[in-house]
């Protein structure tokens, strides 16, 4: 069998694309629903001076709004319809994997299978449209009380501007979670990933623009240039390596006997990724660094002064900030990988359907020594994910390059296009298998 797989993976061609029409029909799919959460990003929602706004938000870009209007493809710095992108959901989708580990009721709900599992994801749905309201109401509440060099933000503030705003923004969240779930059901990949990579690729081309400009300009030199395009591939190289890269337990099952048979005996793996936590933890670490920042930009520099003492230490490309960055990312890694493996609960199980680690004995040896393994992958993951954060800040910071190359963004670009692409090979190998077990059966109604 796994012969026959390589046979059939070697084998995909440009061919076998073209005669894939379901392949193709969902491919256009997705490409149609990213065009469409393209076209409302710029869509601005009523009552906003968009020229103020864009000059306030310039003045900002260095906080938590940055990150946020990264992920938004600029959606946010525009103030459109779909400013709060689909953050809500992850974060209520984020809230609920924690929950479920402390929560014993949530938790044997998960263990309940496809109902559990369609409750939860009912739970998720309501709990975004919740973040979606308070988040809608504080950036009206936060507009109209922005005032710029021309003017106020807001043409007309009162109940009306945030009952507007706050029904707009929260509908389009619901609406690009509907269309995420569209995709993952009808399209090809993870549609809420896709949406975000959708977001931060639109701001590509301008950044290489502007990195291109300040090479015309003599701003950066030609071999600079090189080098950074050279550093981005190797980059990439790596993340993709780090990404793929597992450990895989050898899991053996005992032969059983039925009747005049023998079942079982065979030997299985099971894959432990070298960075289990994926992007969580440089987006939990960024976000609560930020935060000071955020808020001392909002308060016009005019707070307490150990807040702006705070602002300063933790700036971006400041020593404090790297070693508080690399200090969260750790943290959160070792703290996300421990919800959502749990070694107890997998050696249970293994236990349960008779499996076992040849040399290791079932039920807390077993647990402690996926705890062992797991704790190793975690360290090396974290390293790997701190290095890759705190790149770009040294390369911003040191060396005034004009956009964020690395971290989070980069991340969930590599990591969705690898999905992405993972799941196209697949449906070409089902359409593959399909054609051969047609051809099969019409030489045998021949025979």
């Amino acid at each position: 069998m796994a012969s026959a797989a390589e046979q059939l993976a070697s084998s995909i061609n440009l061919g076998a694309f073209a005669k894939a029409t379901e392949l193709k029909k969902r491919i256009w799919f997705t490409l149609g629903a990213l065009v469409i959460y393209r076209l409302g990003t710029y869509i601005p929602i009523p009552g906003i001076d968009p020229s103020v706004l864009a000059e306030l938000f310039n003045q900002q870009r260095g906080g938590i709004l940055g990150m946020f209007d990264m992920f938004s493809g600029g959606a946010l710095g525009r103030m459109t319809i779909f400013a709060l992108n689909i953050m809500p959901y992850i974060s209520a989708a984020i809230i609920m994997q924690l929950m479920t580990a402390v929560s014993p009721q949530l938790e044997a709900l998960k263990k309940e299978g496809e109902v559990g599992r369609k409750k939860i994801n009912q739970y998720t749905r309501y709990g975004t449209v919740v973040l979606a309201l308070f988040q809608s109401f504080g950036i009206a509440v936060g507009l109209e009380g922005m005032q710029g060099t021309q003017g106020m933000a807001v043409v007309d503030p009162g109940i009306f501007f945030r009952l507007s705003t706050v029904i707009t923004l929260t509908g389009g969240t619901i609406f690009l979670m509907w269309l995420g779930e569209q995709i993952t059901a009808r399209g090809v990949g993870n549609g809420t990933s896709l949406i975000i990579f959708a977001g931060i690729v639109a701001n590509l081309p301008s950044a290489l623009a502007a990195t291109l400009e300040l090479g015309r300009t003599g701003a950066l030199s030609t071999v600079f240039i090189v080098i950074l395009l050279v550093m981005a591939v190797g980059t990439i190289t790596v993340m993709v390596f780090f990404e793929r890269a597992q450990r895989r337990v050898i899991v053996q099952y005992p032969k059983r006997q039925v009747g005049n048979k023998m079942f079982g005996g065979e030997s299985s793996h099971m894959p432990l990724k070298l960075n289990t936590s994926g992007v969580i933890p440089p987006i939990f670490a960024s976000s609560l660094l930020l935060l000071p920042l955020t808020v001392a930009q909002f308060s016009a520099n005019s707070g307490p002064e150990w807040l702006q003492e705070v602002t300063a230490r933790l700036a971006h490309g400041q020593p404090l900030y790297i070693i508080m960055y690399v200090a969260l990312i750790v943290f959160f890694a070792f703290f996300y990988t421990a919800i959502v493996f749990n070694p107890t609960e997998t050696a249970e199980n293994l236990k349960k359907y008779g499996g076992f680690i040849p040399g290791i004995r079932p039920g807390k040896t077993t647990a402690d020594y996926l705890d062992y393994i797991l704790t190793r992958l975690t360290v090396i993951g974290a390293a790997y994910l701190s290095i890759i954060c705190v790149l770009p800040e040294i390369l911003i910071s040191q060396y005034s390059v004009p956009f964020y190359f690395g971290g989070t963004s980069l991340l969930i670009v590599v990591s969705v296009t690898m999905d992405t692409v993972a799941q196209v090979h697949s449906h070409l190998l089902a359409h593959q298998y399909e054609g051969l077990i047609k051809k099969t059966k019409l030489r045998g109604r021949r025979g």
